[in-house]
Parts: C-alpha cells; sequence; structure tokens
C-alpha cells in the first residue's frame, strides 16, 4: 500500500494546562518513568485539578491501542506472538505486559470518569484536554481534529507512555505509515485508469501543492522525507519530531480482526474494575491460544 501520512500513539497532554497549575513550562522529555509522572500528578491534584487524566472506553482504543503495545515494545514482535499462539507465554511474569500494565493503573488511578469509566464520553474527554482542564490523555495524533472543535488553548503535544521499565522502547510512540491508498491492478481497471492512479499519488508526493495539501490543509504528518512542509495540527507537529529523531515503534499489523473486540472488551472489564491483573492475563492468553493464526 501507499501510506499517505504517519500516525503515532502515546500520552497526549495539554502543556498549557499543566503550566496553569504547576507554574512551569512543561517539557514532557522530563517524564521518562512512572514514578516520575505519578508525581506530577500528585502535583496537579495538589494544585486543584482534580482529575488529571481522561482515559477513552473504546475498545479499539484500548484493545487495538494501549494493549497492542504488550506485543510492539519488544525485540521481535512476532516471535512473541508466535508464542502467545501456542500458549507458551505467561503474561504475569513478562516484564513489559506488567510494566504497561503498571501504567495504565496509575491512569485509571487519576481518571476523570473513575467512578463511572465505561460511561465515559470521548467528546467530553477531548473537551477536559483542549480546554486544559485535563491534562494527559493516551491517545493518537488523530485526536486532535476532535480536540479542536472545542474551546482549545494550546499547547498540546505528545509523549512515550512513561514506564518503569527502562528499555529499547523508552521514549518513543509506537506508529508508522497509515491511511493506504491500493490501485487496482486487475483486469477491472484500465491501464490508462492505474496510470492516472498513479500520477496523483506522484502529485501528493512531489509538487508543491500536494506536499502543502497533506501537511498544511489536512494537517497529517508527511511520510516522505521530501515533504518539508510544516504540519498544521499540534499533535502531527509532535509526531513528526519522533519520526524524525528515528523514535517510532512500529506497528504490528497482524492481529487477527476480532482482536480488537474482544480483547478491548476484556481491557474494558478491567478499566471497570470488574476482573483482576491475572485473569485479563489469562484471557489474553486464552485468547491468543485458541485463535486461528493470521497467515502472512
Amino acid at each position: 500500500g501507499f501510506p499517505s501520512c504517519i500516525e503515532a500513539r502515546g500520552i497526549i497532554y495539554n502543556a498549557e494546562g499543566i503550566k496553569k497549575i504547576t507554574g512551569k513550562d512543561f517539557d514532557p522529555a522530563s517524564i521518562t518513568t512512572l514514578d516520575g509522572f505519578k508525581a506530577l500528578l500528585d502535583e496537579l491534584v495538589k494544585g486543584g485539578m482534580e482529575a488529571p487524566v481522561a482515559i477513552m472506553k473504546e475498545d479499539w482504543s484500548l484493545g487495538a491501542h494501549y494493549l497492542q503495545q504488550v506485543y510492539e515494545e519488544r525485540e521481535d514482535p512476532e516471535a512473541f506472538v508466535q508464542s502467545l499462539y501456542k500458549g507458551e507465554v505467561d503474561l504475569m511474569k513478562d516484564e513489559k505486559f506488567n510494566s504497561l500494565m503498571d501504567t495504565f493503573d496509575v491512569l485509571k488511578a487519576y481518571n476523570k470518569d473513575k467512578a463511572s469509566p465505561i460511561a465515559a464520553e470521548r467528546d467530553l474527554s477531548e473537551q477536559g484536554l483542549a480546554e486544559g482542564t485535563v491534562a494527559f490523555m493516551f491517545g493518537g495524533n488523530w485526536d486532535f481534529a476532535e480536540m479542536k472543535k472545542h474551546d482549545y488553548i494550546g499547547g498540546a503535544g505528545m509523549m512515550a507512555v512513561p514506564q518503569n521499565l527502562q528499555d529499547d522502547y523508552t521514549g518513543k510512540l509506537v506508529g508508522g505509515g497509515s491511511k493506504f491508498f491500493y490501485i487496482d491492478g486487475s483486469e477491472n481497471t484500465s491501464a490508462e485508469k492505474q496510470q492516472m492512479a498513479k500520477d496523483f499519488l506522484n502529485w501528493l508526493v512531489t509538487s508543491d501543492a500536494g506536499k502543502t495539501f497533506i501537511s498544511d490543509t489536512c494537517g497529517m504528518v508527511s511520510p516522505f522525507k521530501s515533504n518539508d512542509v510544516a504540519c498544521s495540527d499540534d499533535l502531527g507537529k509532535a509526531v513528526k519530531t519522533f519520526a524524525d529523531a528515528g523514535n517510532l515503534v512500529p506497528n504490528y499489523d497482524y492481529a487477527p480482526d476480532d482482536h480488537y473486540s474482544v480483547l478491548g472488551a476484556e481491557m474494558q472489564k478491567y478499566l471497570a474494575d470488574q476482573c483482576t491483573r491475572e485473569e485479563l492475563a489469562k484471557a489474553i492468553q486464552d485468547y491468543w491460544a485458541n485463535v486461528t493464526p493470521v497467515e502472512h
């Protein structure tokens, strides 16, 4: 496929909202560990931001984005997934799983919708983040499209998910090429139409108008280094900084089709304190051991 943009996920922050409470400019690079993150959350609460975190309850966010990092943040994601298929993984003994779930537990503890997390409305979470009444939310640069619908005060950016486990993935977002175009190469599409499609894709990448359309008009992060037009989207600008520095962990794209719905539901149960970490781990392991492997 032909990627039209780069998308990445991590912790979205509102630096202006944080500064209103702490009185200091927020430097996301200063928060690398979970302990450091929790200390800042405590400072925000003490300063009057009663609940500085929002958590989206959607299964795609919990299952396809947050949980997915358990597979992606390791040297050989494919080998790890194959071990899951074979039932060889004990997640309760897995450093990465426990590290990410420790962070998730902290997000839960400071969640503005803690009393009823599965009733959380995404629009209200995006509004709180845009207006600075909420400081942090796990998500991706696509969330800026929702944030800017509200009274956005500025200061939005992205940082890596803070973990006490320090490894090769510390300080990195997860992401890569996205929104792929495909050209029908079958007999149903004429050679002339196929060439027109190729010409359009070349226009997106090589022409000044195409570069401006992607980066400025659409506010997307171009996946092509030849595009030097500044991204007009604040979260996109942050993602581009990570991409340019080589600080993106590749997506793992071969989870079964029902992965996010089935395990997203399990993550929702965990979010609502309807199961323990041990029960969540078992549900994840049972899912992988009983699902048909994806051919690729």
